[in-house]
C-alpha cells in the first residue's frame, strides 16, 4: 500500500478541490474500525496514517474532509448502526413530548442527528472563515413537491447549527424554495439534479436569490451554495443504456461514464463563465470503467485540477483506498478541461435521454419530476425516509407496552 492514498493523489493535483464524507460523521468511527480490521497486516500501519489525515473528529481542521452530505437515508444508517442507544434518546423525546406521534418522532430525531453531525464538524467551519466544515441536512424526499413544507423544514434545518447548509430538491416547487432560502442567507445544497437544465436551473435561482439578499443587506459571512449532479444515477439509474439499445445503440460501460463526464464537464464550464456563487458538486460515483485490461476510476480522473465538491460514501471510499490499479492512475492537472472524444460525443447525441440531458433547455421545470432517475431516486428516498417513520412509531410503541 503506497504512502497516499489516490483521493489525497487527487486533491493535491487539484487546488480548490474540496473532498466531503458522504455519510453521517457518527458513522466514520465503526467504518475506521471495520476497514482497519480488514486490512492486511502488512498496510494496517499505512492504513492507520491515511485514516488520521482523512478525517480527525478531534481536529477536523486537519482532515482531508472539508464537508459533509446527509439525507434521511444516511440518518438512518447512523441510527442502524447503534439502534439501541437511539431508542433510549427517543424515549427522552418521547418523555418530554407526550401524545408526539411517529412522523413528529422522526422529525425530531433526523434534526438530532444532524445536529451531532453538524457539532463534529464546527472547529473546521470556525477556522476556516466559515467556508468550509458545513454539513447537509436535507428536507423530508416526501415533500419534495410541497412548497410550503419544504420552507417551514428549511428553517428548523438551517437553525440546528451555523455549519448546516439546506439540501432541496430539484423540482420545479424546489428551485422557487432554493431561490427564496438563499434571498434569506440561508446556505443551500440543491440535490436530486442529474441534467444541464436542473444544474443551470439551480445555478441561476442562486445568483438571483443572492442578489436579492444583497440588496436587502442580509448578513452572508456565514453563506455557501452548492449543486449537486448525481452522475451515475443519471447514466445507471436513469437508464441511459437502455434509453440508447431503444435507439438501436449499444453504449459501452466507458461511454456511460463518459456521458455523465459530459455533462458535468459542461456544467463546470458554464459555471466558471459565468462566475456563478455556487460550487459544482459531484456525487454518485462509482470505479471504472475497464480500458484495454486496466481498471481505471474516471469519476476521479476526469476532475483532476478542477475546483468542485466531491462527496464520497464510505464504500466508494474504501474500495478507492483499496483499488489494486492504484499505480495506473495518474492525475493531469487540468484534466477538467478537456472535452469529451468527439466520435463518443456524436454517438451520445443521437440517444435523445443524453442530449435532452446535455441541453440547458433540455427540460422545463414541470419535467424536472418525470425524469426516470429522479422519479427512482426519489422512490428510494422516500422508502429510507418511511423506514426511519417506523423507527420512530416502534419506539413510541414499545415505550406504551411498558406503561401498561
Amino acid at each position: 500500500m503506497k504512502e497516499y492514498n489516490l483521493l489525497e493523489k487527487l486533491a493535491e493535483a487539484s487546488p480548490g478541490m474540496e473532498i466531503w464524507w458522504d455519510a453521517s460523521p457518527l458513522t466514520y468511527e465503526n467504518w475506521r474500525r471495520k476497514l482497519l480490521a480488514g486490512a492486511a497486516p502488512a498496510d494496517k500501519e499505512t492504513l492507520e496514517r491515511q485514516l488520521g489525515r482523512f478525517f480527525n473528529p478531534s481536529h477536523p481542521e486537519e482532515s482531508l474532509v472539508r464537508g459533509v452530505t446527509t439525507n434521511p437515508a444516511i440518518s438512518l444508517q447512523a441510527i442502524s448502526e447503534d439502534p439501541g442507544y437511539w431508542k433510549e434518546v427517543a424515549f427522552e423525546m418521547i418523555a418530554k413530548n407526550p401524545g408526539i406521534d411517529k412522523e413528529s418522532l422522526f422529525w425530531m430525531l433526523y434534526k438530532e442527528v444532524v445536529k451531532r453531525g453538524s457539532d463534529m464538524l464546527l472547529p473546521l467551519f470556525e477556522k476556516s472563515g466559515y467556508r468550509e466544515g458545513y454539513l447537509s441536512g436535507q428536507v423530508d424526499p416526501r415533500k419534495s413537491f410541497d412548497k410550503a413544507a419544504m420552507i417551514a423544514q428549511a428553517k428548523e434545518i438551517a437553525a440546528i447549527n451555523p455549519n448546516v447548509m439546506v439540501k432541496i430538491p430539484g423540482t420545479k416547487e424546489g428551485y422557487e424554495v432554493l431561490e427564496l432560502l438563499t434571498s434569506w442567507g440561508i446556505s443551500t445544497n440543491n440535490t436530486l439534479a442529474f441534467v444541464m437544465s436542473q444544474l443551470m436551473d439551480g445555478a441561476n435561482a442562486v445568483k438571483r436569490g443572492l442578489e436579492t439578499a444583497r440588496k436587502n443587506s442580509v448578513d452572508l459571512t456565514k453563506w455557501r451554495s452548492v449543486i449537486t449532479m448525481m452522475e451515475a444515477r443519471f447514466g445507471d439509474l436513469g437508464g441511459l443504456r437502455g434509453f440508447a439499445s431503444a435507439e438501436g445503440i449499444e453504449l459501452s460501460e466507458a461511454e456511460v461514464r463518459l456521458a455523465e463526464m459530459a455533462i458535468l464537464k459542461k456544467a463546470y464550464r458554464l459555471f466558471q463563465k459565468g462566475n456563478y456563487p455556487s460550487k459544482l458538486l459531484s456525487c454518485s460515483l462509482r470505479l471504472g470503467p475497464t480500458v484495454n485490461g486496466k481498471a481505471r476510476i474516471w469519476h476521479l480522473e476526469e476532475k483532476a485540477g478542477s475546483r468542485i465538491v466531491l462527496t464520497c460514501p464510505p464504500s466508494f471510499i474504501a474500495d478507492v483506498i483499496k483499488f489494486a490499479g492504484e499505480e495506473d492512475i495518474v492525475f493531469e492537472k487540468g484534466r477538467i478541461e478537456k472535452d469529451i472524444p468527439p466520435e463518443v460525443m456524436e454517438k451520445l447525441l443521437k440517444v435523445p435521454y443524453f442530449a435532452r440531458g446535455y441541453a440547458e433547455d433540455g427540460y422545463t421545470r414541470d419535467e424536472y419530476k418525470d425524469h426516470p432517475a429522479l422519479v427512482k431516486t426519489a422512490g428510494q428516498f422516500n422508502k429510507a425516509t418511511d423506514d426511519m417513520v417506523e423507527f420512530a412509531g416502534k419506539c413510541i410503541e414499545e415505550l406504551a407496552k411498558t406503561k401498561v
